[in-house]
């Protein structure tokens, strides 16, 4: 039995390098011959139940169980299921582990993924808690880069954006910890730095890293950028986001000074962080993978239902 058969997924640090390499083999041999899997899940149902707003992940889990031949329920817009009504976490979940073979959740409150597996006995995947963890998210983004890059371990990294409240750049940061960069640049206004338990994690892995404001100092370093938006949604307070918001734009300008190869990515949506002209750039390679995000999923989704 492969170690992601039944197995939940909630935090990125839950798998270690040689699992994220049998994954990251498995999709390649989905993406070399994807016809094969055509009915890989016939006969399986997935369970979505999104709290808060999503697109890329609700519609690629989406995608990737209907590309396998398996079916989707969804939980649908809240004010037309019974959260309406008041039903708690809990009952929502005991609910559609009756329905469904695996369940995939998002939350705003961290740890709600954690509790689903708790009460399912189906698999649960954490599709994002609060600020906390969005371990798919970052098992695409590595997949990216060693597709890209040929290699993840050996290169200068720079993290660029919200790395306080921002769920897929602490995962990503916390994924990098499992393998060896060179160097990691955690890049942001001094508000947004990252959270004390994610720079704990950096040290005891023994990750080289520095702090840094200034996108521009570093970027010549840099093999890969990665940028998220300013999550406004998460600010306690309106008045400290405006303090913060739009303080970093990479443009097409600026990436003149970049190596020639660096890879720019996004978790998306973007807001203003990534200007439209780095889209035609040999540089963006967020819609690539955003992609690339099915595949992985579809891997996922495989290797935990069926080993």
């Amino acid at each position: 039995m492969g170690v992601f058969k039944g197995r939940d997924v909630l935090s990125i640090l839950d798998f270690t390098r040689t699992d994220l390499e049998e994954l990251f083999a498995e999709t390649d041999k989905i993406l070399a011959s994807p016809h094969s899997y055509e009915n890989e899940l016939k006969g399986f149902i997935m369970a979505t139940a999104f709290f808060e707003p999503s697109t890329r992940t609700r519609l690629s889990f989406h995608t990737a169980m209907l590309r396998l031949g398996g079916s989707y329920i969804d939980l649908g817009e809240l004010e037309r299921s019974s959260v309406a009504k008041g039903e708690n976490l809990a009952d929502t979940i005991r609910m559609l582990d009756s329905y469904a073979d695996i369940i995939v959740v998002r939350h705003r409150l961290e740890g709600a993924a954690r509790l689903a597996a708790e009460i399912a006995e189906a698999p649960v995947i954490n599709a994002g808690d609060g600020r906390k963890h969005h371990p798919t998210q970052a098992m695409l983004d590595l997949y990216t880069i060693r597709r890209a890059k040929g290699v993840i371990d050996g290169l200068n990294y720079g993290v660029l954006g919200d790395l306080r409240f921002g769920r897929a750049a602490a995962s990503f940061i916390l994924a990098l910890s499992i393998f060896k960069p060179r160097k990691l640049y955690l890049i942001s206004p001094e508000i947004l730095r990252a959270r004390r338990e994610v720079l704990e994690t950096l040290v005891s892995s023994k990750i080289s890293f520095e702090e840094v404001n200034d996108l521009e100092a570093v970027l010549p370093e840099l093999d890969v950028l990665y940028v998220t938006r300013v999550q406004k949604e998460r600010f306690p307070d309106p008045a400290e986001y405006e303090k913060v918001r739009g303080s970093y734009i990479v443009t097409a300008k600026m990436l003149e000074k970049a190596k020639r190869d660096l890879i720019v990515m996004h978790p998306l949506p973007r807001v203003d962080e990534i200007a439209y002209d780095v889209d035609n750039t040999r540089h963006a390679l967020y819609f690539r993978q955003a992609e690339l995000g099915v595949w992985v999923r579809m891997a996922l989704l495989k290797l935990i239902l069926k080993g």
